[in-house]
């Protein structure tokens, strides 16, 4: 059957942290942009820094905004973003309203990451065990940067830790409260100065009963060794992000089959109850399309 997910306005899909659009043959979005233009929609990935403070790429996703309703004459966008790309879309739908129909958070840290609090305190501020992350993980993502074959954006590694840390995305939230929940594991407004928001996001599952499944996807083993670091939500995050931490707006599901990168494309088969995460993105599409976005 045909699917119907045309929406009003064009969806921006934007990444998180060492995300990109395309480095060679290795496109981030592929398989979702993919699947969204085929059921009708406008789809347009923003280039944004890799590493950087929400500030900084929610800036740079504005300026691309403005290139989008330019280009393709509509008055508003629909922004998609993936882990801290929801920061960044939540800042220009703050910023902007006028210029955002809605703002979906996908597996974003929306009070946080309490692995990046750990990572922060394993770094101490102006020490050397900091000074070398900086340099080593901002030259990365100037290499990818480069490979990618767009212009040098700013990179800034110790900005973007800190901006996922609890205390930095709280600040972020002071500034920016739209969609948020009124308490912890709460729902959001779905509506804010005109714009919608919703979320989604999953959870590393129990013990994984065919070791040879995380055999052909090494990160989901990665992740579910990270996800043990969680104090504050142990069993219920996706290996970065806590579930309740990722609420924002209306939320579709906060516990997806789904670990961080799973809700962003098919990998390895690991995922035990068949949920498809690329038709996530269309469903949503398809429901934005109803609501007139």
């Amino acid at each position: 059957m045909q699917r119907n997910a045309k929406t009003h306005y064009p969806i921006l899909l934007v990444h998180g942290l060492f995300g990109f659009e395309r480095i060679a043959s290795v496109d981030l979005f592929h398989d979702v942009k993919q699947a969204l233009r085929n059921a009708g929609a406008s789809v347009f990935v923003p280039f944004v820094s890799a590493t950087h403070s929400n500030e900084v790429r929610g800036e740079q996703l504005l300026a691309q905004i403005h290139r989008v309703l330019e280009g393709t004459g509509a008055h508003k966008v629909n922004l998609i973003g993936h882990s801290q790309g929801a920061l960044a879309a939540r800042y220009a739908a703050a910023t902007a309203p006028g210029q955002v129909a809605s703002v979906t958070s996908v597996s974003g840290p929306n009070h946080g990451s309490e692995l990046a609090d750990l990572l922060r305190k394993a770094l101490t501020p102006g020490h050397l065990p900091e000074t070398v992350a900086e340099i080593v993980v901002t030259l990365f993502a100037d290499l990818m940067s480069l490979l990618s074959g767009k212009r040098r954006l700013p990179q800034n590694a110790i900005a973007a830790l800190d901006a996922l840390t609890t205390q930095g995305v709280g600040a972020f939230n002071r500034k920016y409260p739209q969609g948020l929940p009124p308490s912890w594991g709460g729902k959001g407004r779905e509506q804010v100065n005109g714009v919608r928001y919703y979320s989604w996001s999953g959870v590393v599952q129990g013990k994984r009963r065919d070791a040879e499944l995380e055999a052909l996807d090494p990160s989901h083993g990665l992740l579910r060794a990270l996800s043990r670091y969680f104090t504050t939500e142990p069993l219920q995050n996706d290996g970065m992000v806590g579930r309740y931490s990722s609420h924002l707006g209306t939320i579709i599901r906060s516990d997806y089959p789904l670990d961080h990168l799973g809700t962003l494309h098919q990998a390895g088969g690991h995922n035990e109850r068949r949920i498809d995460p690329i038709d996530l993105y269309v469903q949503h599409a398809e429901r934005l399309e109803k609501a007139g976005l």
